[in-house]
């Protein structure tokens, strides 16, 4: 098995210089790194990385604990967080928690077990005992999406709130009313400040939001599908249903269509963390969108500056409202009439352009096509 040293002889270069290039230093020169690189290619030369770790006190690895490993959104985190370590020399060994407080103790522990150089988390719950205690004994962490209130560690996450009233008042505009969420845990950060959120942007504009028409989910399809019947059920209805995460939409979809219901024309349905996804179902989903690539990248950043001895900061970035087409189609503008003309209320009414039908041929003895049948309008407008 080839050597450092052999790397060095083969590359013309000292033992010093072949681990400079091999820890990335900014110092060496291009045209040495790639002398260097192609005797270590050549050679087959593999770095002893327990060896290094001993001597550097550094493994160059980063542990990242998700939620839900099945989650598209927490699946784009996770390749922003590679993409980003490896560009600054590390690597990243993943844990899925399962949206389980045990399960994620277990990868902790794990992980700060392995000698990681720092942790980034996406917690499960209101903290555990043995998270609290990494956190003590000064292991380095960053928390992104979720946090910890009260725990003195860098958070990197989006502010939905701002898009939340964007989808009220998108969702006002169309004529709903009535309006209901299915909610995350409310051991969750995520869980409790959507359902705030929603009901701040209700109140603005002078809706309720009964103990009714909040549904308490777990971020699972399968919990969106029971509080979407359970939803359904109800003596009045919602006009809307907003899932507080993109699983939690699916499994309501599914519970709207197998009630024989319309998307949007009997109810409509949006949903919190936009994913690719909701481009191809029909009709396509409008959601709220976290810039899900830029905060790995930023808490990866995070996580290098507190292992480099440079204060960490915390980070909040917006997200934004993506307007599809299950919840309506935006309302008709309104036309000026011509001057002494009686105007017509239109107010409550959405206005649809008619089609006439042509007009038969001179002498055709074949009668005109009747018009299209107007659309039929949604619930929440009846």
């Amino acid at each position: 098995m080839a050597s450092i040293k052999d790397v060095a002889a083969g590359a013309e270069v000292s033992v010093a210089t072949v681990s400079r290039v091999l820890n990335g230093h900014p110092s060496v020169r291009p045209d040495t790194r790639t002398r260097v690189m192609a005797a270590v290619e050549a050679l087959g030369y593999r770095p002893n990385a327990v060896a290094r770790s001993l001597r550097t006190q550094q493994t160059r690895t980063l542990g990242l604990v998700i939620s839900d490993v099945l989650n598209p959104y927490f699946t784009e985190l996770a390749r922003s967080v590679e993409d980003e370590a490896r560009a600054h020399g590390y690597s990243v060994i993943i844990g899925n928690a399962d949206e389980q407080p045990a399960l994620q103790d277990h990868h902790i522990r794990t992980l700060v077990d392995r000698r990681i150089d720092g942790l980034l988390v996406s917690p499960t719950d209101g903290g555990s005992p043995l998270m609290l205690d990494a956190v003590r004994a000064g292991v380095p962490m960053v928390f992104v999406d979720r946090w910890i209130p009260g725990v003195d560690v860098p958070v990197v996450r989006a502010d939905g709130r701002q898009a939340v009233r964007d989808l009220v008042a998108h969702l006002y505009a169309l004529g709903h009313r009535r309006l209901a969420i299915i909610a995350g845990p409310a051991t969750t950060t995520t869980g409790s400040e959507r359902v705030d959120a929603f009901r701040e942007a209700l109140r603005e504009h002078g809706l309720p939001l009964p103990d009714a028409r909040i549904g308490h989910g777990d971020f699972q399809a399968g919990s969106g599908h029971r509080e979407a019947t359970r939803l359904l059920a109800l003596a009045e209805p919602p006009d809307v249903i907003f899932a507080a995460d993109n699983l939690m939409a699916l499994g309501a979809m599914d519970a709207i269509r197998a009630h024989g219901l319309r998307i949007p024309q009997d109810i409509a349905l949006a949903a919190f963390d936009d994913i690719p996804w909701f481009v191809h179902t029909d009709p396509p989903i409008t959601a709220i969108a976290q810039p899900t690539g830029e905060l790995g990248r930023a808490a990866v950043r995070a996580l290098i500056d507190r292992l480099d001895g440079r204060e960490p900061h915390s980070a909040i970035l917006p997200a934004r409202l993506v307007v599809r087409r299950s919840c309506g189609e935006p309302p008709a503008p309104v036309t000026t009439a011509p001057a002494g003309a009686t105007p017509v209320p239109t107010t409550g009414v959405r206005t649809t352009p008619v089609t006439m039908p042509p007009a038969a041929a001179p002498g055709s003895t074949t009668p005109p096509a009747p018009p299209s049948p107007a659309p039929t309008p949604n619930r929440s407008n009846r």
